[in-house]
């Protein structure tokens, strides 16, 4: 039998190390908010004939705009954040670049004014505050008849602090050399995440309270660690099949979704770890605590 549970300093150090990389990269890099949350414009542009990016950047800082961020989304499409920009401003845009360029289609143009990216912003961190508090309550109240019914509820949130901080850690990276930017389908997908560990999380939470009442006089520590590896077949198989299709979201869909599939390729893995080597051992490292206290 596997001894999840006998590892746990293992994996309380992996998990340590790969949050400090993630805290490290958030104060170097930051996360580049994306026109939801800092306003300005953003267009999509697909140009007829090949462009060079670089060359697309050059002609852009001619134009007036020398630090736009643009990102390459297809074969001859690019996704270009601009500052806010009037109807006018536009249109000199456009015939700029098609005198360039030659002529090219705006796929998608859009503009946040400064009030609504900070109400949008806001509105964000509240939802994910509201999501934690109700998974805190929720857990703790469907928990209630074990003894200490709090710590499995925080041990839960604990492990969405982890997959909260790793997703973060890891856009910060790819916003640092890639310029990827937050939006709103980053939210989407850091909301998807929290839902995603804590159901796994609470599988092994039930399977823990099933076998304890089963046998009351157990020792704690192989009761979590039997429920661990009773329910680490199904843990492993629901996120590989769920990986596969966040896979076929990420190839086949395009860059459109492509912040939400990329929070939930990072936070499913994050979240099977957290939910398997986080979650359950921190209950017996505050059991066994306690009872050396006493």
């Amino acid at each position: 039998m596997f001894d999840i549970v006998g590892k746990r300093r293992w994996f309380f150090l992996i998990a340590g190390v790969v949050i400090l990389t993630s805290v490290i990269s958030l104060a170097t890099f930051g996360l580049k908010a994306g026109i939801e949350f800092s306003s300005g414009s953003v267009m999509t542009a697909g140009f007829e004939q090949p462009v060079d990016q670089g060359r697309l950047q050059k002609e852009l800082a001619n134009l007036g705009y020398a630090n736009v961020i643009i990102q390459r989304v297809g074969e001859d499409d690019f996704l270009i954040r601009l500052p806010e920009l009037s109807g006018d401003a536009k249109a000199e845009l456009e015939a700029g670049l098609t005198t360039t360029f030659g002529s090219f289609e705006v796929k998608e143009f859009d503009v946040v004014s400064p009030m609504v990216a900070a109400e949008t912003a806001r509105n964000a961190a509240i939802a994910v505050a509201v999501a934690a508090i109700g998974i805190l309550l929720y857990i703790t109240w469907a928990f209630r008849r074990m003894p200490n019914p709090f710590r499995y509820g925080t041990s839960a949130i604990v492990a969405l602090i982890h997959d909260t901080v790793v997703v973060l850690g890891v856009f910060s990276i790819l916003g640092g050399i890639l310029g990827w930017e937050i939006n709103l389908m980053f939210v989407t997908g850091i909301l998807a995440v929290i839902g995603y560990s804590v159901n796994n999380t609470v599988v092994v939470f039930d399977r823990i309270r099933e076998n304890l009442v089963k046998d009351a006089r157990a020792d704690f520590e192989t009761v979590v660690n039997n429920s661990l590896v009773e329910t680490l077949s199904r843990s492993l198989n629901t996120s590989l099949t769920t990986l596969f299709a966040v896979l076929a979201l990420l190839f086949f869909v395009g860059a459109s979704i492509q912040n939400f599939a990329v929070v939930l390729l990072v936070g499913i893995i994050a979240g099977t770890f957290s939910s398997l080597c986080i979650a359950p051992p921190l209950l017996v490292v505050w059991k066994k605590g306690k009872e050396s206290r006493a």
